[in-house]
């Protein structure tokens, strides 16, 4: 596969937009911290193309598990960081992006952004809540009920999440506007 050289840039922009989030702006605990990341995810997904938005997260997560420090919880780098109970939101990040732009591309009414949310929302937490149920009651030995998961790992951060894929679509729309002014 041949990436063009503003494509890589695009790439690497987003990358640094998502660790930056991650290592600057964490607030919480140690086991589900809250950060704008999805923030980013989503504001990936409204202004890349759904290869490039799938890359930049992916790059993010492959940084991370090469052992740089990019991610929001202990020990924030290293391929050790799969057995974290959080990892499976790294990977709905990677699915959660380019859902949202391949779902939202085109003109961008009221009914197709909520669609993209949508659909972006579920692509980034099934696999985050299905491999935080699993760690917890396998590898990590510490048995936990669903509803519990949901109560730790769902429901603090889903109505935040929203408004962070709400405000990321209004700035995605600035800097697009911004971009066709320019032309």
């Amino acid at each position: 596969m041949q990436l063009s050289p503003r494509t890589m840039a695009r790439v690497a922009l987003f990358t640094a937009l998502c660790v930056a989030a991650a290592v600057f702006f964490r607030f919480g605990g140690n086991l589900v911290p809250f950060s704008l990341v999805p923030f980013v995810v989503f504001l990936s997904g409204f202004l890349l193309p759904p290869r490039e938005a799938f890359l930049s997260m992916a790059l993010y997560v492959l940084l991370g598990l090469l052992g740089l420090p990019v991610f929001a919880t202990p020990p924030f780098g290293g391929p050790a960081y799969v057995f974290r109970p959080t990892f499976g939101f790294l990977l709905g990040f990677m699915l959660a992006a380019p859902c949202v732009a391949f779902f939202s591309r085109g003109k961008k009414g009221p009914l197709k952004v909520a669609t993209a949310v949508v659909l972006g929302m579920v692509a980034l937490y099934l696999p985050g809540i299905l491999y935080f149920f699993l760690a917890m009651n396998t590898f990590l030995g510490k048995p936990m009920g669903f509803s519990n998961v949901l109560r730790i790992a769902f429901l603090p951060f889903i109505g935040p999440d929203v408004v962070k894929a709400f405000l990321a679509f209004l700035l995605a729309q600035g800097v697009v506007r911004r971009m066709e002014g320019k032309r």
